[in-house]
């Protein structure tokens, strides 16, 4: 079917003219989102597509990867304030001319927050206009940029089943895709950085590792109170949480929870770029987000691909990607139960782990690679042309 369809879209390439696509993202501060756009850019058909990527500024360590992968990247403000509404639709005026220089066939928005200003700007250039819903956000004081949002696109991507039946149940111009993975990047294998010695491990210590952008909704307090229950149980087990902890969150959990880490069984690794060689030195997965923190976790789906076994929270997304494996799955919030799911993970062999680790490894390349993500895309971009 893969086959079918590529050879269909190289035979359009040969016939008509490239599309250019203009992937449009805030930063790449934090690298997750950044990190998706730029796999699908990278992975598109070169002979059908030229993809560009326009965002605000040159920050972030993930931004060297950007300029280093050959794209064209545009820096620009590309949204305002709507209010005062006389000075935001001149700043959107504005906006639509720097748009319409760079003269893209197609914008597509990775912007997490429900800003109007930028499809409205693509509106007034005359271009086409699609976004991304990476979140579970609608309702409260962001609920009419949502929706003037979604009326302005001309198409939507959704990342899970949820979002179709809360926010979209009428609408004819959405299209669900999960994210993928890159199985090239990630899969099992034996580190090339020692992770154990970098942090004095002993052989027989086990690793219990998150990764997550530390954000309140991400819901790590709940990991370390549930790992916090067990560990006097399980003292060869370490818990590793990778992300950004020096944020106003980050040290605040550290703070938190200092008094049960003077044994150190928790490390805060900070942000890490070689996050691979961190899930395969793991053993056990743990993704503890709370109700309205996810879209289609990428962290989740990467570390099966490394064929670790996982356990993650019952919401959005999630329980797209665990379908068929319910009992790994807790409710949102619930320290004990997930303590009893750590428990149980924890007690057992590390050969039994690594069995169930590899049905998921299994699960992703069947489901969850990038090119089905990239096939899905392309063929939205096909019908919008």
């Amino acid at each position: 079917m893969v086959f079918i369809y590529y050879l269909f879209i190289t035979t359009m390439a040969r016939k008509s003219k490239k599309i250019k696509i203009l992937f449009t993202i805030p930063n790449f501060d934090t690298a997750g989102s950044g990190k998706a756009l730029l796999k699908v850019a990278l992975s598109l058909n070169k002979e059908l597509f030229v993809p560009e990527i326009l965002c605000m500024h040159d920050r972030g360590k993930f931004f060297e990867v950007v300029k280093q992968s050959g794209l064209k990247v545009h820096l620009f403000d590309y949204t305002t304030q709507m209010k005062p509404y006389a000075k935001g639709l001149l700043n959107t005026f504005k906006i639509s001319r720097f748009l319409k220089k760079i003269h893209p066939d197609i914008i597509h928005s990775f912007h997490y927050a429900p800003d109007y200003s930028e499809p409205l700007a693509a509106k007034m250039a005359g271009i086409t206009w699609v976004y991304t819903k990476k979140n579970m956000n609608w309702g409260g004081s962001s609920a009419n940029g949502w929706k003037l949002r979604s009326f302005l696109a001309r198409h939507i991507v959704v990342q899970n089943k949820d979002m179709i039946n809360k926010f979209f149940p009428q609408s004819k111009k959405i299209s669900l895709i999960s994210r993928g993975v890159d199985t090239l990047e990630f899969y099992p294998y034996t580190p090339k950085v020692d992770i154990r010695k970098k942090y004095n491990l002993n052989e027989t210590d086990r690793i219990v590792i998150c990764v997550a952008n530390l954000v309140p909704v991400k819901g790590i307090e709940i990991l370390l109170e549930a790992f916090d229950k067990i560990q006097n149980k399980h003292t060869n087990w370490k818990l590793f949480i990778v992300g950004d902890h020096k944020n106003d969150y980050g040290k605040k959990l550290i703070k938190q929870f200092e008094k049960i880490n003077f044994n150190k069984t928790i490390y805060f690794t900070g942000k890490v770029l070689n996050i691979n060689d961190y899930l395969n030195t793991s053993e056990l997965f743990v993704l503890p987000t709370k109700e309205k923190g996810e879209g289609s976790p990428v962290a989740l789906l990467e570390a099966m691909a490394c064929g670790i076994n996982v356990i993650a929270s019952k919401i959005p997304g999630i329980k797209d990607q665990l379908e068929k494996y319910p009992d790994h799955m807790f409710e949102a919030g619930n320290i004990e139960e997930l303590s009893i799911k750590l428990e149980q993970y924890m007690s057992q062999d590390s050969s039994e782990n690594k069995k169930i680790g590899y049905k998921f490894n299994i699960h992703i390349n069947n489901a969850y690679k990038i090119e089905h993500e990239v096939e899905k895309t392309e063929k939205v971009y096909l019908k919008l042309r």
